[in-house]
């Protein structure tokens, strides 16, 4: 039975791929024919009368570019370079020509001959326009604080998520992986250390499914003056997706296909049999117990003489595979005529697991994770005037995973020799103590699948008003996404047997659980969302000679429906901003925004958000411009602004009330509920509220060779959620959460980047910092006796406990000490500080950990290129961090004397080693002392990682073009290949009983046709 539904659902799965593949092939024939009146005939007749002007244009790469739009300034007419990157224009030496590529810097040349070949640099921080929430802005008029990154950069990434990808290279942002299992490996991420709103193509989604080969650009706005047009949703920053367009040109074909190999970076180190046997008698004598493993026993666990009676099972070496499978394929196509562009991609992931898996099963119990994404992107211009886009995007995510779960903590929790694998017959290995054979739970417990699908879909119209005032235009946009997710669970129970040797000189078996119980199978719907956004535009942007004046008026409404029988959220907000620039010297700029959202009271639902920059650009000042040629630009810039943040739950102005204990009544037992007062309404709950200041400095040098931005913010985030300290449980109730709470969060940004080239050797360097800290400013803190008790003016990541004085060496040094109530300490426990004096160690000692200093997050990414091989790789770390390690990975014979024991126990104090022990005496399970929050726990936190490295050849168009196509070239690349840190027994990021970070090793080929 279970093979035959096996076999129905694979064979449902397939017919679902052939229709998806069906439907891929049908949008890519169809899009493409949208392409109509093709330039390059066009550009063939226009092209057609004497005196021409001819080259070659191709990237820095020495790649050809097609599509490139070449236009005689002087005579109006244009083409477009071909396959080969060559163009053929009407035109005489000494006119100018413009060359423009989307993705590359215009070129505009004065040509001196009838021959004229170069190459275009690919966008960079130097490029004259950044997208904002609402359209692409000028850099160098632009008052806002932002940084970018672009496709090519991203794509050097072999990652799964487009956000560890970002790691290291935009100042202000920071990242961290707290998990690397397929499927689960998203990355956190904060701006200026507060969780971003992420907008794709403008509109608020969070997705994170996006292929980097999909992406044109991704921006993050910092300050208030950048996202107070957000409304309730501006108070965090933005992270900006802008997904490819299509571009006037040929087609253009592209297909990537990578594979690589992935390991984990670092696991914890568990003691053998000998050694876990021997600390652990220590352990017991420790605590006054007698031991439990004789000398025989010790023998026999270190020279494997009983595999069977003393097992010494090496768990994360047999459970987990030393490397898993990584592999990508993307194809997509660009091109157009005049009147449509089209960008379609396709793209699969296949990312596996690291767990062993069985012959014995005929399903598939390892980690795996299949990723199907479709995106088409279309431009249409219906009239001169008229234009439409649409936008659609599709992804299928497919898990799979071991039916047992829970796998890396058992790992962590069961020691070597607890049991064997598997018993002299076969059997799997146990006993009372240890029922869960990790054996077992990997490749015997069935299997879990997760179904997750994603749909949406964008459509706009803009029309401008050039024909009514110059520089005028509407835009009006509708966006619907539905994303659903269920999982299948399809387990099943396996028994262990515990082998011991009988009489007869055979074996007896006792058997713990149930072996081979099949789980009819369950789903359960684990996502369900649905997202309708609507938004209208009028915008006005024109120069009066001297004078630039820029203005939008922005109104949306998003309803955002999510699991569940809950009411959706639906956000309205109206939005305004008004720019001016007199010769791009003297800038200012004002926004605004109403927003509000139906979780709040009727009559309390709206609120106003302002915010206002100036920028003063020095260097175009005559002063400066006639004195000091090395400075090419020099802009000073200044915004503040009072942002907002929708952090409400449902409905909380309403009391509710829910059901309670349940009672019988007389003598037909009749079942009543009672009803229990849920938490306390709080009608005058509202939105919090920040006041941003952002200070800054951008300057190019040395003919725009050297860019640096420096970034100063001081942001005060107050009305913050939070429940009162003061709170009394004398009311019988929960107290509700409420607008108190004040934070103030400070730092700096920096970003340099040097850009030159020696004849065709081309090389940059860019480095970036984000400095930051916050401070408690007030929480309604309960009264504390003693400042250092405070978490008012504490940073909000305190750590609070004792702080630890070494180690106990001797009884008179107990005696003289003081000592936590209750315990009586000795040799080898931890030693901690008497704060008050009072000689009794309690809640009167416990005081903040941490450094209060600000976190520094730091990139250094570097590359070179030279006659077709390039060479790029990133240096991501972080100082003044510090991590704090507890539990089963930390703490030794945890779970009542039947955890794990690890190689830094081997550092414990002995009186032979008191004088260089690191860690105090061993015990057998918790120990109130030795395990209590205090500074002993906490390690240092800073590392550097080599976080990419690629290395790419591109070969020559020559021999490409023999084969009919525009380019070839090969790729290896990694991540996460080498990291240097203080504490290293764990990866930095992925601490605990967790699926490690990936070290990812990579090859691939991109084809252009």
């Amino acid at each position: 039975m279970m093979k035959h539904y096996l076999k129905k659902v694979m064979d449902v799965k397939a017919k679902r791929k052939l229709l998806f593949v069906q439907f891929i092939c049908l949008s890519l024939i169809s899009i493409t024919g949208l392409a109509q009146n093709n330039p390059i005939k066009k550009a063939q007749k226009e092209t057609s009368v004497s005196g021409t002007l001819k080259g070659k244009i191709s990237d820095i790469y020495g790649e050809p570019l097609f599509g490139v739009t070449v236009l005689n300034k002087s005579k109006g007419e244009h083409t477009i370079t071909d396959r080969a990157g060559k163009y053929t224009i009407a035109g005489e030496p000494g006119e100018t020509l413009v060359f423009t590529l989307s993705g590359y810097l215009t070129k505009e040349v004065e040509v001196a001959d009838q021959q004229l070949n170069f190459s275009l640099t690919e966008s960079t921080q130097t490029e004259k326009t950044y997208n904002s929430l609402y359209g692409p802005r000028k850099k160098s008029t632009s008052i806002q604080s932002y940084a970018d990154i672009y496709s090519k950069e991203l794509a050097q990434s072999p990652t799964v998520s487009y956000l560890n990808a970002l790691t290291g290279r935009l100042p202000g942002l920071t990242t961290l992986q707290a998990n690397g299992e397929p499927g689960n490996d998203f990355v956190g991420a904060s701006i200026r250390g507060v969780a971003p709103q992420i907008l794709i193509n403008g509109i608020p989604r969070d997705i994170t499914s996006i292929d980097p080969e999909q992406i044109e650009s991704i921006t993050i706005l910092k300050d208030a003056l950048s996202t107070v047009m957000l409304g309730q949703r501006s108070s965090g920053g933005v992270i900006l997706i802008k997904t490819k367009q299509g571009e006037i040109g040929k087609q253009k074909v592209s297909f990537t296909a990578q594979r690589g190999i992935q390991s984990s970076t670092r696991i914890p180190n568990t003691l053998d049999a000998y050694n876990y046997a021997t600390l652990f008698n220590e352990a017991l004598r420790n605590d006054g117990k007698a031991e439990i493993y004789t000398a025989a026993d010790l023998q026999a666990y270190k020279d494997g003489s009983d595999p069977i009676g003393h097992p010494n099972v090496d768990w994360y070496k047999e459970i987990l595979k030393p490397s898993s499978i990584f592999s990508r394929y993307n194809l997509n196509t660009s091109g157009g005529g005049n009147n449509a562009r089209y960008f379609v991609s396709v793209d699969y992931l296949d990312q596996d697991g690291l767990y062993r898996t069985s012959d014995h099963n005929s399903y598939n119990t390892n980690v795996n994770y299949k990723r199907y994404l479709l995106r088409s992107n279309i431009d249409v211009d219906i009239t001169k005037n008229l234009s439409v886009n649409l936008n659609l995007f599709g992804a299928i995510e497919n898990g799979n995973y071991p039916g047992g779960g829970g796998i890396y903590g058992a790992l962590a929790t069961t020691p070597n020799n607890a049991y064997p694998i598997f018993n002299r017959n076969g059997s799997l290995g146990g006993n009372n103590d240890f029922q869960n054979n990790i054996w077992g739970l990997s490749t015997r417990s069935g299997y879990t699948l997760s179904y997750n699908r994603t749909i949406s879909a964008d459509l706009s119209l803009k029309r401008t008003l050039d024909d009514v005032v110059k520089g005028l235009f509407v835009k009006a946009t509708l966006s619907f996404n539905t994303g659903l997710g269920d999982a299948t669970n399809r387990t099943k129970t396996f028994a262990v047997y515990k082998e011991t040797p009988n009489l007869n000189g055979g074996y007896d078996y006792q058997k713990f659980k149930v072996d081979g119980v099949q789980n009819a199978g369950s789903s359960t719907n684990t996502a369900q969302n649905k997202n309708l956004y609507s938004e209208f535009q009028m915008g006005f942007d024109r120069s009066f000679g001297k004078h630039h004046i820029g203005a939008l008026v922005n109104g949306n409404i998003q309803n955002v429906y999510v699991n569940g029988p809950s009411l959706p959220l639906d956000y309205k907000t109206l939005a305004s901003s008004f720019s001016y620039n007199y010769e791009e010297k003297y800038m200012f700029e004002a926004a605004m925004s109403y927003s509000g959202l139906n979780r709040y009271i009727d009559n309390n639902r709206y609120g106003y958000f302002p915010a206002v920059g100036v920028a003063w650009n020095i260097s175009k000042e005559n002063f400066l411009k006639e004195n000091v040629n090395w400075i090419n630009n020099l802009k000073l810039r200044a915004s503040y602004g009072k942002t907002g943040n929708a952090n409400i739950g449902y409905f909380v102005y309403d009391q509710y009330y829910t059901d309670g204990v349940g009672y019988y009544f007389g003598t037909s037992a009749t079942f009543a509920y009672t009803k229990t007062e849920s938490t306390l309404a709080n009608p005058n709950a509202t939105w919090e509220k920040a006041k941003k200041l952002n200070i800054g400095l951008d300057a190019d040098f040395f003919h725009n060779t050297f860019n640096i931005t420096v970034d100063y913010y001081k942001n005060r985030f107050y009305d913050l959620m939070q429940q009162r300290g003061k709170s009394s449980a004398i009311i019988g109730n929960t107290y509700p959460l409420e607008n108190i709470g004040i934070t103030d969060y400070k730092g700096l940004d920096l970003q340099a980047t040097y850009r030159n080239h020696v004849n065709n050797f081309n090389y940059f360097v860019s480095a970036i910092i984000s400095a930051g800290s916050n401070k408690i400013i007030d929480q309604d803190e309960v009264y504390r006796e003693y400042d250092w008790m405070r978490r008012t003016g504490q940073s909000s990541s305190q750590t609070f406990g004792y702080i630890a004085d070494g180690f106990f060496q001797n009884t008179a040094e107990i005696n003289a000490s003081p000592k936590i109530a209750g315990y009586n300490p000795v040799p080898g426990d931890i030693k901690y500080k008497d704060l008050n004096g009072d000689h009794v160690i309690n809640e009167f000692d416990v005081t903040s950990l941490r450094s209060n200093k600000s976190m520094v997050y730091y990139g250094l990414n570097f590359g070179v290129n030279y006659k077709g091989f390039d060479f790029s790789a990133l240096l991501q770390g972080a100082r003044n961090r510090t991590i704090y390690v507890s539990g089963i990975t930390e703490w030794e014979f945890q779970n009542n004397g039947l955890g794990q024991a690890f190689e830094h126990h081997l550092d414990r104090w002995t009186p032979a080693t008191a004088g260089t022990a690191t860690y105090p005496r061993l015990t057998v399970g918790s120990n109130v002392n030795n395990q209590a929050s205090s500074s002993f726990w906490l390690q240092n936190g800073n590392y550097l990682r080599l976080k990419n490295v690629e290395l790419g050849y591109t070969l020559p168009g020559t021999l490409s073009n023999k084969i009919g196509l525009s380019s070839i070239r090969v790729f290896a690349n990694g991540l996460n290949l080498l990291t240097q840190s203080e504490f290293d027994r764990v990866d930095p990021e992925t601490i605990g009983s967790i699926y490690p970070a990936q070290r990812v090793i990579n090859m691939g080929i991109n084809i252009k046709f």
